[in-house]
């Protein structure tokens, strides 16, 4: 199956379809008419109430909070955490800008809402004024947005009003004061950092350094990074550590030769990265559930989607390769019953309403990370990730019993 060049209807897709075809899982959901339509469907269908109701600065008087029966603070939390982590992922997409196809529209769409609604929070008279400084959860949702205006700087940062943009970087200096805790976190404070610097306003360079630093020395081999001295069997090289390490170092790797030696190292290791992802979905989306922030769901393979995206996958995975393997994963965890509320909000959860799955930091904006899984919608329609046709996953061939070379850890010092 091919994907069309010319025309690409975005339809809000939801439902799970039966699988069809000689790879099984990859073909476009119900109501889609390609796989890229269905991806524009699920950046839709994302968007839609959270970005239509901060648009209008109504988002705290709508949105619902979802969150452990002990936790009783995410209500200060939850909305800048939707929103940045919405826009996260939905960036490079948005970066393509408008054009006269439909996706085009739709993309302007949510590029003016994004902006609209990037105002709405940042503005201390507005409604819908986030928090970016009261507790230490602000810090990390700080940097998502922050990560969402370095990977759409044109339709994120250089369109907004000049009077937005002031109040965009007073929102974001306001972090400053939150301590980056011995873990991910040192690449929050470094990501806020960086879109300070890229914006023009004075950087901490103590603050930017230090998350460096800190992850050239926790990384552990064969393209994994510790969480903090320790490794942990979890999805946070792919939630935080693999993608604001290596665009971290886009951005001031030619400032020291240390920085330029780990920007080549930490470009290596996410491409290994992505080949253990790529191996870790099953032929109907499953992967393993280790350890913590399941409920973050297909943001679990960011790695993987911003190796697609960045042109850094393994030469064993080809595009259209990563594409089957992500259109999967994000079929089987936002195509499930109970993903979503009756006004279309996310609900906690894995494959469905999970509530247990909800750990006391997670909430219902905590869960909108899921939406890094489509970075790849920042690639042209006419890219061979979305061109080239349907090709057989490595676990599918593995198991179907193909002649497959060996697979090997790579050797990158710290």
């Amino acid at each position: 199956m091919k994907t069309r060049r010319d025309f690409v209807r975005c339809a809000v897709v939801g439902g799970l379809a039966a699988a069809a075809g000689p790879v099984r899982g990859a073909e476009p959901a119900a109501g889609a008419t390609t796989t890229r339509d269905a991806w524009c469907g699920w950046a839709s269908r994302l968007a839609e109430p959270l970005l239509t109701a901060l648009a209008e600065r109504r988002l705290k008087a709508t949105m619902p909070v979802e969150s452990h029966p002990t936790s009783k603070d995410r209500p200060q939390f939850t909305y800048l955490e939707g929103f940045g982590r919405l826009l996260a992922g939905l960036a490079p997409w948005l970066e393509l800008g408008a054009e006269a196809s439909a996706e085009g529209r739709t993309r302007a769409r949510w590029a003016e809402a994004a902006r609209a609604g990037i105002d709405a929070a940042t503005d201390p008279a507005s409604p819908d004024f986030m928090n970016f400084s009261r507790g230490r959860q602000p810090l990390v949702d700080a940097a998502f947005l922050a990560q969402a205006m370095l990977r759409a700087p044109r339709e994120l940062w250089q369109k907004l009003d000049a009077r937005v943009q002031r109040n965009v970087l007073a929102a974001l200096v306001s972090s400053r004061p939150i301590p980056a805790g011995e873990n991910n976190w040192k690449l929050f404070a470094t990501t806020v950092e960086l879109f300070l610097h890229r914006a023009g306003a004075p950087r901490d360079d103590g603050r930017l350094f230090e998350g460096l630093r800190k992850h050239r020395d926790w990384y552990v081999g064969d393209g994994m990074y510790g969480d903090g001295p320790e490794f942990h069997w979890d999805y946070y090289n792919a939630f935080v550590i693999q993608p604001m390490l290596v665009e971290a170092l886009d951005v001031v790797g030619d400032e020291a030769d240390e920085w330029r030696s780990l920007r080549a190292k930490a470009r290596e290791r996410l491409t290994r990265f992505a080949a253990i992802q790529e191996r870790s979905i099953a032929v109907d989306g499953t992967y393993p559930a280790i350890g913590r922030s399941l409920a973050y769901r297909c943001g679990a393979f960011q790695g993987l989607a911003l190796a697609a995206w960045r042109g850094l996958l393994p030469r064993e995975v080809s595009p259209a390769q990563a594409r089957v393997a992500l259109t999967r994963v994000i079929r089987r965890t936002l195509e499930a019953p109970g993903t979503f509320d009756a006004r279309g909000w996310l609900q906690i959860g894995l494959a469905g309403h999970q509530p247990g799955l909800g750990e006391a930091y997670i909430s219902t904006g905590s869960l909108y990370l899921c939406s890094t899984a489509l970075l790849p919608l920042g690639l042209p329609a006419d890219a061979a990730f979305w061109r080239d046709a349907d090709v057989p996953t490595t676990w599918e061939k593995i198991w179907r019993g193909d002649n497959l070379p060996v697979d090997k850890a790579i050797k990158s010092p710290r």
